[in-house]
C-alpha cells in the first residue's frame, strides 16, 4: 500500500442493474491553453498580478477558472496533487482504463449534458447485469434484474415515503423547511429502525444505503432522499443517473475547461494557509511560498478545510463543517480482474460485509473486469482476503489481479464523496455557500442540488462561486 491508499497486487495466486457511485487522465501538466508552472512566482506569466486564486483543480475549481477567465481575469489554480481531477482519478487494470474516483454521469443532470455538448463529447451506456446476486434467507440467492429491481423499487418507495413532500423542489432543498425538522435529524440507520425491517428486506435496504453512506449511522436520511427525488422519485431512476460513461473518461470535460480558461495551473502545490490582509488574500503553499490576489476560491473537499490555517478564523458554520466532515468516512473502490466467469453478474451484500456492491464492467477474452465498493471489514492490502470476499458473492470467480483506492486514506481527500450527516442540511445551508470576507467556497460537497457524489453538483457550485468571486474581485 502506498501513502495515498492506492494499492495494486500483481497476480493473485492461489436493476436495477447496480452500477453506482462513484477517468481521469490526471497528467502532471495540461495541454496548450492552460499555462502550467513549476517555479512559483507572485504574478501571472504576462507579468500582471493575479485577479483570483483557485485552490483545487477538480470540477468545481475548473468551472471557476474557466468562468473567471471568460471575464478576462488572470487566474492562478493551485493543486496539491501532481495531477488535475481531485476525487476523479484514472488508472489501468489488465490494459483497460478504469476510474479510481468518480465514474458515471446520467440522464437528468443538465449541467453535465450542457458541458458535454459544449465540447462535443458523447457518452456510452454502462454494462447491464444479466443476473443479480442478493442476500437471501440462507446466504445469497440469484434473481433476474427485473425481479430484483421490482423488489428494490417497492422497498425504497416505503423507505423514502414522504420525501416527495419535504423535497417538493429538490433543487431548492429548503423550500419546505417547515417539513424538514422532523427528518433531517435522522440517520439512515434511524430510518431503517423506524420501518422495523427484518430478514432479507433489512439486508437489501441496509446494504444498498450503506454503499452510498459509508455507514448507515453516519449518512443522513435527507442526504439520500434528496438524491432520490432529484432522480425522479423511484429507485431505478436513481440508479440510472449513474449509468453513462463519458467519452475520454471522467476527466474529459475538466481537461477542456482548464484549457479554455487560460489559467496558470500549478501542480504539487498543497495550500497550508489562507490569510486576509490589507484587502488581499495571501495563500501560502507548503514550503512557505505565498501568492496574493483580491479573492481566493477554496474548491477542495470540505474534509480538507480542517488542514488549513485561516486568518481570521472561520465563522461557526464553516468551522463546524470542517470539524464534523462531509465526506463518507470509509470509501474504497476496488477494481478486479476475474477469471472463471464472464457473466455480467451484479451482487449486493448486507451492511458490514467485506464487499458491499459488485458491478460488472468490461468483458475480457478470459473473464471480466468488475468494480466493487468495500466496507471497513475488508483489508484490501491482503490478496487472500480480497479473493475470499469475491468468492463469497461469486463462488465461481477467481481474482487474477486487482487495484484498490482507499479515499479515506488519500491525504488530499480525507474521505470519499460528500454526503450530509444528520442535521447538517438545516444547520449549514445556505450559509455555507456564502463568501467569508474575500474567501469564496466551492465544491460538490456544498451544492444545493446534486451535492456530494456528483460532477453535476461540482458544476453548480463552481458557477455560483465564479459569480461571487467576480463580484469580490471588483
Amino acid at each position: 500500500m502506498t501513502g495515498n491508499g492506492d494499492s495494486t497486487t500483481p497476480r493473485a495466486r492461489g436493476p436495477v442493474t447496480r452500477r453506482t457511485l462513484l477517468k481521469a487522465a490526471g497528467a502532471t501538466a495540461l495541454t496548450a491553453g492552460a499555462a502550467t508552472a513549476t517555479a512559483p512566482t507572485a504574478a501571472a506569466a504576462d507579468g500582471k498580478p493575479y485577479d483570483a486564486i483557485v485552490v483545487g483543480a477538480g470540477y468545481a475549481g475548473g468551472t471557476v477558472a474557466r468562468e473567471l477567465g471568460a471575464r478576462g481575469m488572470n487566474v492562478l489554480v493551485l493543486e496539491a496533487r501532481g495531477r488535475i481531477g481531485g476525487r476523479i482519478e484514472p488508472g489501468t487494470l489488465a490494459g483497460q482504463h478504469i476510474e479510481l474516483g468518480g465514474g458515471w454521469f446520467g440522464p437528468g443532470q443538465d449541467l453535465v449534458a450542457r458541458e458535454l455538448k459544449r465540447y462535443g463529447l458523447t457518452t456510452t451506456e454502462d454494462v447491464h447485469a444479466t443476473r443479480m446476486v442478493m442476500p437471501g434467507p440462507d446466504g445469497y440467492a440469484s434473481h433476474s434484474p427485473q425481479e430484483a429491481g421490482a423488489r428494490l423499487n417497492s422497498l425504497f418507495a416505503d423507505f423514502y415515503a414522504g420525501s416527495e413532500q419535504y423535497f417538493e423542489r429538490p433543487y431548492e432543498p429548503l423550500y419546505r423547511k417547515d417539513l424538514l425538522a422532523s427528518v433531517d435529524r435522522l440517520s439512515l440507520a434511524d430510518r431503517i429502525a423506524q420501518l422495523q425491517l427484518t430478514g432479507v428486506d433489512h439486508d437489501w435496504v441496509s446494504g444498498a444505503t450503506s454503499v452510498f453512506a459509508g455507514g448507515n449511522r453516519t449518512g443522513s436520511l435527507t442526504g439520500l432522499a434528496q438524491w432520490y427525488q432529484l432522480a425522479g422519485g423511484t429507485y431505478d431512476r436513481f440508479l440510472s443517473v449513474m449509468s453513462e460513461l463519458p467519452e475520454g473518461g471522467m476527466i474529459a470535460i475538466l481537461e477542456r475547461m482548464l484549457r479554455e480558461s487560460g489559467a496558470t495551473v500549478r501542480l504539487d502545490s498543497p495550500v497550508t494557509a489562507i490569510r486576509e490582509r490589507g484587502g488581499l488574500t495571501h495563500v501560502e503553499v507548503r514550503g512557505g511560498r505565498t501568492y496574493q490576489a483580491p479573492v481566493v476560491v477554496l474548491a477542495t473537499p470540505v474534509n480538507m478545510w480542517s488542514t488549513l490555517t485561516f486568518e481570521p478564523g472561520l465563522p461557526p458554520v464553516y468551522a463546524d463543517a470542517a470539524r464534523e466532515g462531509l465526506g463518507v468516512p470509509h470509501a474504497t473502490k476496488l477494481w478486479l480482474r476475474v477469471r472463471g466467469t464472464s457473466e455480467a453478474v451484479s451482487a449486493q451484500a448486507p451492511e458490514g460485509a467485506p464487499i458491499l456492491l459488485l458491478i460488472p464492467q468490461k468483458q475480457l477474452s478470459d473473464g471480466r473486469i468488475f468494480v466493487a465498493f468495500t466496507g471497513p471489514a475488508l483489508d484490501v492490502s491482503d490478496p487472500q482476503a480480497v479473493r475470499d470476499a469475491v468468492r463469497t458473492l461469486l463462488p465461481e470467480a477467481r481474482v487474477v489481479e486487482y487495484r484498490a483506492k482507499e479515499w479515506h486514506k488519500d491525504p488530499y481527500a480525507r474521505g470519499g464523496w460528500g454526503l450530509r450527516r444528520p442535521g447538517q442540511l438545516l444547520r449549514q445551508l445556505p450559509d455555507i455557500q456564502q463568501p467569508f470576507g474575500r474567501i469564496v467556497f466551492a465544491g460538490g460537497d456544498i451544492a444545493s442540488g446534486w451535492n456530494g457524489a456528483f460532477v453535476e453538483g461540482a458544476l453548480e457550485s463552481g458557477f455560483r462561486a465564479a459569480e461571487q468571486a467576480a463580484a469580490l474581485a471588483g
